[in-house]
This record gives C-alpha cells, sequence and structure tokens, in this order.
C-alpha cells in the first residue's frame, strides 16, 4: 500500500467510533482503547491500520484518533450567481481512494461533469465516476462524499453521482501528476 507519509503514526482509540473497512464498504465500530496506525489523511478522512485491516475514519470521528474534528460548513447563500465551475472540480479534488493518495479527478475517476440550471438560479451537477475496481465496496462510501462536498458549493442544489464502469478504468486515464507521484513515470 502507498501512504500519503514517509512516516506512519500509531493512535491509540480514545472512544468508540464508526468505522468503515477498506475495500468491501462494511460499516463498523472500533473500540476505545484500541491501537492502529495511520495510513493516510487526505481529504478530511483518516485510512487506519487496526489489526491488520483498513479502515476509513471521517472527519467528523477525528477527535476519536486524537486528531482535530472536520465539521461540514454551512453552505452559503448563492444569490444568483452562477456556480463556479473550478469550484465543482476542486471540490471533487478533495475526495481520495482510501487507499491510494492521489485524489479521484487527478487518479481518472471522473469521467463527465454536466450541469444544467434548475429553478432559475439553482444548479444541478450530475456526474458520472468509476472507481480502480468494479468490486470495491467504497463506491458508494466515494460517490456519498463526492455529493455531500458538491451541495456545499453555494448555487449548487443538487447533485446526481452516478458510477459507471464503461470504459472500464486503467492506469492510462490517470494525469500525468499523479503517474508521477505514485512513481509510475
Amino acid at each position: 500500500m502507498i501512504n500519503s507519509t514517509s512516516s506512519e503514526e500509531v493512535i491509540t482509540f480514545s472512544r468508540e467510533c464508526k468505522a468503515t473497512m477498506i475495500p468491501s464498504g462494511t460499516i463498523g465500530k472500533i473500540i476505545e482503547g484500541e491501537h492502529g496506525i495511520i495510513t493516510q489523511s487526505l481529504g478530511g478522512s483518516y485510512t487506519v491500520a487496526v489489526n491488520g485491516n483498513l479502515y476509513r475514519i471521517e472527519g467528523e470521528d477525528a477527535d476519536a484518533i486524537g486528531k482535530e474534528q472536520i465539521v461540514e460548513k454551512q453552505k452559503e447563500s448563492h444569490n444568483g450567481r452562477n456556480v463556479d465551475e473550478r469550484a465543482i472540480w476542486d471540490a471533487m479534488r478533495t475526495c481520495y481512494d482510501p487507499e491510494i493518495p492521489v485524489n479521484i479527478v487527478d487518479l481518472g475517476l471522473i469521467y463527465s461533469c454536466d450541469f444544467s440550471l434548475i429553478d432559475g438560479d439553482e444548479t444541478l451537477v450530475d456526474v458520472a465516476m468509476t472507481l480502480t475496481a468494479p468490486g470495491c465496496g467504497m463506491g458508494p462510501i466515494l460517490q456519498q462524499e463526492v455529493e455531500q462536498k458538491l451541495l456545499g458549493i453555494p448555487g449548487v442544489s443538487e447533485v446526481k453521482v452516478v458510477l459507471v464502469w464503461d470504459p472500464p478504468w486503467s492506469q492510462g486515464m490517470m494525469s500525468e501528476a499523479a503517474r508521477l507521484q505514485l512513481g509510475l513515470l
């Protein structure tokens, strides 16, 4: 597995918290006092190795591993402004595969992102995305993360994120920067 930092941080859970097993996507809990290692800390969530398994810990539970709790920001009013397309792409760049320290845009997982006006000045964002492997149980979690982050952008009133499998994802879809970061160039 590739780590986002050169040194891994050993932690002890200060309280019971919700955890999503990687790659199955199974939701469970890690008990207070359990020890683990943070292997990745990107996009507001943490990948933690506990007893030989990987788990995703959301930012709202960061305090359980000794980190600052990340609270969702309230969406600001946009006062009739158009949605900033760059803000959409920047928001998606804060979503990470929990096993790969590269954002989903640079991994090439976003196949399309379309905008349409609804109700006069509100925007619907349609996203077609894929996963690095079709059987990955983290798909619904990444899908929901993209949706939540896009709904936080002023002017976005609705988001539809659809997982697609055609064409199948390959390493050739990654940006040059992503391939360089992962040592594939």
